[in-house]
């Protein structure tokens, strides 16, 4: 059946069902395991996880950590606040940043913000982005800790008390937007249980940009143009891939960022070369035929979204509203901070 509508990828969410703020104790978030052959589910906790992999099994995680890049200032003259959000560097040393108010915030225009740094709007770079030029006492980069705020999706509606919990604990590559939210449950304990029980695991960088959250606005998806995002893939991670697929062992993608680049970047012989960096503006949607990656594990996504639609073309997409149905039934805690499935 075609699913290339809109409307088809929407459901009704109970606004209490979003979850504000993360758990305690993060492995001890809800569960829900969607076979995606049958469609049945499993409820079980996050904890539980190890007992769903099997030896030889190789999980991918994003190693992308959330920088403060949101910086807060007012256009220069004026008392007109102003907000950048970095996405990422340019080879000139300026950045691509989303902006507000984007009519105000035309080139030529200058921002300014704390600790003497100013950002002049140089060019536009798609729609409600821009080309910006920092001039600063200290390379921006370094005033950003105290400058900026990490980002937080717009449902979440206060700050966090400790912005570390919107970081995954192996988080060491500095340049994301946003956090690959499906890490967010992983512990120390977890990790060391699943190389325990022979799980293999590599690490893969996707810095997360608007791509991943631009609103699909067009009624037919296909018409959908997602925004490039960086990624790469180094050597031991590149050696990982291959063996386990020549081992004919599972790929299991630890959320939609990781799944984009591997699917992305798979050669059409199924492998990996190592040190590959690039850019993906993959959208996949249901129809596509993955290459590589044959099970994930995937925080419950915003209706309509781009991420709902890559779930529903893996898992198939009557699968995934049914199981979203149940959730919604089961009260799950949903969106960054909520609970997770398992697709496999």
């Amino acid at each position: 059946m075609d699913y290339s509508r809109l409307s088809d990828y929407d459901y009704h969410l109970p606004e209490e069902y979003i979850a504000q703020r993360p758990l305690e104790q993060r492995d001890k978030s809800r569960m829900m395991v969607l076979h995606r052959e049958s469609g049945s589910i499993e409820h079980s906790v996050f904890e539980q996880i190890p007992s769903y992999m099997e030896e030889g099994d190789l999980l991918v995680l994003n190693d992308t950590r959330v920088i403060p890049a949101r910086l807060l200032g007012t256009i220069d003259g004026k008392s007109t606040p102003a907000e950048l959000l970095l996405l990422h560097k340019l080879s000139t040393g300026q950045w691509v940043a989303m902006v507000k108010p984007g009519k105000k915030l035309k080139p030529g225009v200058k921002v300014v913000f704390d600790q003497g740094a100013e950002a002049l709007i140089v060019d536009y770079e798609g729609e409600g982005l821009r080309v910006v030029s920092f001039n600063s006492p200290q390379p921006i980069e370094q005033l950003l800790p105290g400058i900026g705020k990490v980002p937080l999706p717009p449902y979440i509606t206060r700050e966090l008390d400790d912005p570390d919990q919107y970081q995954t604990i192996y988080a060491t590559r500095d340049g994301s937007a946003a956090a690959p939210t499906a890490g967010l449950h992983f512990t120390d304990d977890i990790l060391a249980a699943l190389r325990e029980k022979g799980v293999r695991i590599a690490y893969i960088t996707l810095h997360i940009g608007p791509g991943t959250f631009q609103p699909v606005k067009a009624e037919d998806i296909r018409e959908h143009v997602m925004h490039q995002e960086y990624y790469r893939i180094e050597n031991e991670a590149a050696r990982l891939l291959n063996e386990a697929k020549a081992g004919g062992k599972r790929i299991i993608a630890i959320g939609t960022t990781v799944t984009r680049v591997l699917e992305t970047a798979v050669s059409d012989k199924g492998t990996f070369k190592g040190n590959q960096e690039g850019w993906t503006g993959l959208f996949i949607y249901p129809g596509y035929k993955f290459r590589f990656v044959n099970a994930m594990l995937t925080n419950f996504h915003l209706p309509r979204s781009t991420l709902l639609m890559l779930v529903s073309a893996l898992a198939g997409r009557d699968n995934i509203m049914a199981a979203y149905r149940e959730a919604v039934e089961k009260k799950y805690r949903f969106f960054s901070f909520g609970d997770c499935m398992l697709i496999i």
